[in-house]
């Protein structure tokens, strides 16, 4: 007796020829997750499409149906392997509460595994322009917006009186950390949050909104 239902227990890529759309999406991650690896391996300048073709099994016109070149893939695999692994900054209930969390956010990234990742990927914005305007549009524009949510979450409170310190908190905040980490190799404990938050933004952010309300 013939097993009439046997060819429907068969991934729909076999039926068809044609792979589905989760299969598709899961090799797609599967490349950009190769890239991360090879990226965090030899550096940027290094990274070629050709690497990457044989380091994650795939032809060089798959990768390049998808990506037109490695600075969109970069892009792209960093920008999801960000929104895979951060969750929205918290809503602590108060301005300092939400800078330390953010502080904390931000020390997490750069010392972790994915940390030297990070750094040698702004690194390379340096000498390749493509990459740092993608970078910029597609990745840090979007934690600009996270962190000027907390000063809107302020200004909602009462807290603050404007929101003209952002940019400005926004420019310190990665600088005072990644010198901490990166140049001094010091640990980035909760007294250094604090001290961050305390001596550095409060009094910034609160002396421009006060600033932009001085007749």
């Amino acid at each position: 007796m013939h097993d009439t239902h046997h060819a429907s227990h068969e991934p729909a890529s076999h039926r068809t020829g044609r792979p589905t759309a989760a299969e598709a999406d899961q090799r797609e991650r599967d490349i950009l997750d190769a890239a991360l690896e090879l990226l965090m391996e030899v550096g940027y300048d290094r990274f070629s499409i050709d690497a990457l073709a044989e380091r994650a099994h795939a032809g060089k016109a798959t990768i390049y149906r998808r990506w037109p070149g490695k600075a969109a893939l970069v892009v792209d695999a960093v920008r999801r392997r960000h929104a895979d692994h951060q969750e929205p900054l918290p809503d602590t209930g108060s301005l300092r509460g939400d800078l330390i969390a953010a502080v904390g956010r931000m020390t997490d990234a750069l010392t972790s595994r994915d940390g030297a990742l990070l750094v040698g990927v702004m690194q390379a914005m340096h000498s390749d322009a493509e990459l740092a305007e993608q970078l910029r549009t597609q990745v840090f524009e979007s934690k600009y917006a996270a962190y000027q949510e907390i000063v809107d979450r302020a200004v909602a409170r009462g807290e603050l009186t404007g929101t003209g310190g952002a940019d400005a908190a926004l420019e310190v905040m990665p600088a005072v950390i990644v010198t901490r980490l990166l140049i001094l190799d010091l640990p980035a404990d909760r007294s250094f949050a604090d001290h961050v938050v305390d001596d550095i933004l409060l009094p910034l952010l609160t002396h421009q909104t006060t600033q932009e309300h001085r007749p």
